[in-house]
């Protein structure tokens, strides 16, 4: 039944004064849905010839789904109506009033599109100890024998950042110096740093590509240190790999996850939480080499990132993690090896 007043007339069998009344259709009269489901003004002010010319604007198996749609049109004082075609339901309006019911549509299944599922939880690799075991074994087992004099009693000089000697071609202090430490304060701070970046380094790309990753990183760093750094510049200690140790595991688990849908403080959250820990823990303390610090953690990160590529991820995996860190073992031999036949 149509409201009380109507701006253009409704329909013949309302009860409103004959002044008020819209002419009577020459068909038969409007049907109960059409009356029912009116149009933005109130009354049937539609003529039959256009609400004989129908658009379906959504079709499902489902008469559910049809029905929830039809409510939310006529909502919005859409004139629609279900029917069933074949093995399923269309839900049809008036053509006049398509786009205006298409852009309802979308609308609504854009307020009701279930969220995203959450992103799947990071692979953690087993046997992360073993790693932090062998860099424990041969920070202390070089202190140990350069203290001992059970090598060359010259070593500690032969193994220490040089700029100067670095850039005269003796490129191995790069990775010799990583192993050297002034004192036992000194030695006890890079252990316990460089076990607990490297034990979460290692639970999340493995325990022999993130040592693998960690010297490499850290011995690059010294390299372009003893490079482009003045002459005077000299240099020892793990701490570099400490936070070539900590940008790779911060590089590596944002791309790793980049292509995840997920919000932007979610999505950086690992490179940002990796400067803080820089910015906090790499600056403090007389004498630190922040230079090495900063570019520790650059160069690490740029292998965390590159490492955690698909392609390459992939690669990674088919290597044995033994193999990875026997070859991060293998570049501080050589290097030592170097070092003392020079």
């Amino acid at each position: 039944m149509c409201g009380r007043r109507a701006r253009r007339g409704c329909c013949a069998t309302c009860p409103l004064p004959p002044h008020w009344r819209a002419p009577a259709p020459r068909s038969t009269s409007c049907s109960g849905i059409w009356c029912a489901a009116l149009s933005r003004r109130c009354g049937c002010a539609r003529r039959r010839a256009d609400l004989q010319e129908l658009t379906t604007v959504f079709r499902s198996p489902r008469r559910r789904d049809c029905d929830e749609r039809l409510l939310v049109l006529t909502a919005v004082g859409v004139a629609a109506e279900v029917v069933h075609a074949d093995s399923e339901f269309l839900l049809q309006v008036p053509g006049l009033d398509a786009p205006y019911a298409i852009r309802h549509l979308l609308q609504y299944e854009a307020e009701n599109r279930a969220p995203p599922p959450p992103p799947p939880p990071p692979r953690v690799y087993p046997h992360a100890w073993v790693g932090c075991v062998l860099y424990v074994a041969v920070l202390i087992g070089v202190a140990a024998a350069l203290s001992g004099g059970l090598v060359r009693l010259d070593a500690f000089d032969l193994g220490v950042l040089d700029a100067q000697r670095v850039q005269a071609g003796q490129w191995w202090r790069a990775w010799t110096a990583l192993t050297l430490h002034l004192d036992g304060p000194h030695l006890a701070a890079n252990l316990c740093a460089g076990v607990w970046f490297g034990y979460l380094a290692a639970r999340q790309m493995g325990a022999g590509t993130a040592w693998l990753l960690t010297v490499t990183g850290a011995a690059l760093a010294n390299l372009l240190e003893g490079l482009l750094g003045p002459p005077e510049h000299q240099a020892v200690g793990a701490s570099t790999a400490v936070f070539a140790a900590l940008g790779a595991m911060s590089a590596y688990s944002w791309r790793e996850r980049f292509q995840l849908p997920q919000r932007w403080a979610r999505r950086w959250g690992p490179l940002i939480a990796g400067v803080i820990l820089l910015g906090w823990t790499g600056s403090a303390g007389e004498g630190t080499d922040l230079v090495a610090h900063v570019a520790g953690f650059a160069v690490g990160s740029l292998l965390g990132a590159t490492a955690a590529l698909p392609r390459l991820q992939v690669l990674l995996d088919r290597v044995p993690q033994w193999l990875t860190g026997a070859a991060a073992l293998a570049s501080l031999t050589v290097a030592w090896s170097c070092a003392l036949r020079s």
